[in-house]
């Protein structure tokens, strides 16, 4: 009787996107980006999709003019200058050479950084 009531008050909630599901497409910097709902390890999947960003640390990309992409919560690189200390858990928003693009990707400005070819 007791899961039956469970089963008609409190019914299990199904996921609104799965995994693969484009969340959107955006174009910044010259680059086109399709970011897809997914999982960044094993023990997500018991939650709801996440909006899976590009791991530019793994598979670097750069502007026309040679400047890296990085993601706002990305690890702040060696190179980073900003108003707070850098911890271990600084990122790249924090930094004054980030320069903000559309949904969390942006550029790193650091000439140090920068693709020279």
């Amino acid at each position: 009787m007791f899961s039956k009531l469970i089963q008609n008050d409190f019914p299990l909630t199904q996921f609104t996107h799965k995994e693969g599901d484009l969340y959107k497409i955006i174009t910044t910097y010259g680059k086109t980006f399709e970011l897809r709902y997914g999982y960044y390890g094993e023990c997500d999947r018991k939650y709801e999709p996440n909006v899976i960003y590009p791991d530019f640390i793994k598979q670097p990309l750069y502007t026309d003019n040679g400047e890296p992409f990085v993601t706002m919560v990305q690890d702040a690189c060696k190179s980073y200058r900003g108003e707070a200390k850098r911890t271990p858990d600084t990122t790249c928003c924090e930094c004054k050479y980030f320069q903000c693009g559309e949904d969390w990707i942006g550029i790193c400005t650091c000439p140090k950084n920068k693709k020279n070819e």
